[in-house]
C-alpha cells in the first residue's frame, strides 16, 4: 500500500558548515531508509544583526552530484530563485539535471526574498515578479516545447532552442513556491506542484485550508483544474538534540515544531494528508544524519496505512 503522502527532508543550509561527505551521506541515508526526496536550498550569503555571517555551497552543483549519487529518490531545489539566473541557461541546467538523473528532478522555482544575498552577488532586487515572470516563460517553454522566441523588457532568448531534450518530453515536474496571489496567477497556468513553507501554515494541518482554498480559487480562475496541481508544504520537525534550527529568516517563537513520539508525528502527516497535501519536505532540528535515520520509523508507520 503506498503511504498517504509522500515525505522528503530538506538539506542543510547555514546550521554549521556541513562538507560534501556529510551531505552525500545524508542523501545516501534518505534514499536507503525508504524517504520519497531531498531538497536542497538556493540561497547565497546570509546575514544576521546577532551572529556571524553564513553561506550554503552552490545549489546546482550539489543537485547534480546528487543526481550522480542516488538511483531512486526524487529531488529538487526548495526553491531555485529564478533572478539569480539567465533563464534559458537555467532551463539547460534542469534537463541536464534530469538527464542525469534518469528523470527524478523536480525544478521548485520562486522569486527570491533575501535582499542580502541580491546585493552582495551584483542581482537586481527590484521588479522580482516581473522578472520571474519573464524567466518563467521562458524556463518553462523550453523545457515543455523546446523552442522559444522571447524578448522581454528584462530577458531575451531570440530564437533559442533546448538541445538535447532531457528523459521527459515534457520536462521535469513545475513546483512553485510561492503564497502571492499575483505569482500564483502567473504560475498556477503551468505549475504540476506548489509549495509553501513551514511558518505559512503556522506548521499546522490547521494551517493548510486557507491556502488550499486561495490555491484553488486562482487555479479556476486561470482554466486549471485544482485537482491538477499537487499540494506541498515544509514541516518543521524538532528531534533529539533540537534547539532551534538557524535559518534564513529566523524561527517564530509563537509556532511549535512537529515532535512527539514516531506514532504522534504519523498521526499528524497523515492529517496534513486528509487537508490535502500530497508531499511534505521535513525540515529537520537538527538536522544531522541520526535525526534522518531517528524519522525513518515514521516512513514505516505511514507505509502501514
Amino acid at each position: 500500500m503506498p503511504r498517504p503522502l509522500k515525505v522528503g527532508v530538506q538539506l542543510p543550509e547555514v546550521e554549521r558548515d556541513v562538507r560534501w561527505a556529510e551531505l552525500l551521506d545524508m542523501v545516501r541515508a534518505a534514499e536507503d531508509l525508504g524517504y520519497d526526496s531531498v531538497w536542497v536550498g538556493e540561497h547565497l550569503l546570509y546575514r544576521w544583526p546577532d551572529r556571524e555571517p553564513r553561506g550554503p555551497w552552490e545549489a546546482w552543483t550539489l543537485m547534480a552530484a546528487i543526481a550522480a549519487s542516488t538511483s531512486r529518490i526524487e529531488f529538487g531545489p526548495l526553491v531555485a530563485c529564478t533572478n539569480f539566473h539567465n533563464p534559458a541557461l537555467l532551463a539547460k541546467q534542469a534537463a541536464t539535471i534530469d538527464e542525469i538523473s534518469r528523470g527524478r528532478f523536480i525544478l521548485g522555482l520562486g522569486a527570491g526574498w533575501n535582499e542580502t544575498e541580491f546585493r552582495a552577488y551584483g542581482f537586481p532586487f527590484d521588479h522580482r515578479v516581473d522578472r520571474f515572470e519573464e524567466s518563467f516563460t521562458i524556463i518553462r517553454t523550453l523545457l515543455q516545447d523546446g523552442a522559444i522566441d522571447f524578448d522581454g523588457r528584462f530577458y531575451q532568448a531570440r530564437d533559442c532552442e533546448l538541445l538535447p531534450r532531457g528523459p521527459r518530453a515534457s520536462g521535469p515536474p513545475l513546483m512553485i513556491g510561492s503564497k502571492g496571489p499575483r505569482m500564483l496567477r502567473i504560475s498556477l497556468p503551468h505549475a504540476d506542484a506548489w509549495n509553501v513553507w513551514w511558518a505559512d501554515t503556522g506548521n499546522a494541518p490547521a494551517g493548510v485550508p486557507p491556502l488550499r482554498e486561495l490555491v484553488d480559487d486562482v487555479a479556476r480562475a486561470v482554466g486549471r483544474d485544482p485537482r491538477e496541481i499537487e499540494r506541498t508544504v515544509a514541516v518543521l520537525v524538532r528531534l533529539a538534540g533540537g534547539h532551534g534550527r538557524i535559518e534564513g529568516s529566523g524561527l517564530s517563537e509563537t509556532i511549535r515544531p512537529l515532535e512527539g513520539s514516531p506514532q504522534t508525528q504519523a498521526d499528524v502527516l497523515r492529517a496534513y494528508a486528509r487537508e490535502g497535501i500530497d508531499h511534505v519536505q521535513l525540515v529537520m532540528d537538527p538536522i544531522t544524519l541520526e535525526s534522518v535515520a531517528a524519522f525513518a520509523p515514521v516512513l514505516d508507520l505511514l507505509d502501514r496505512d
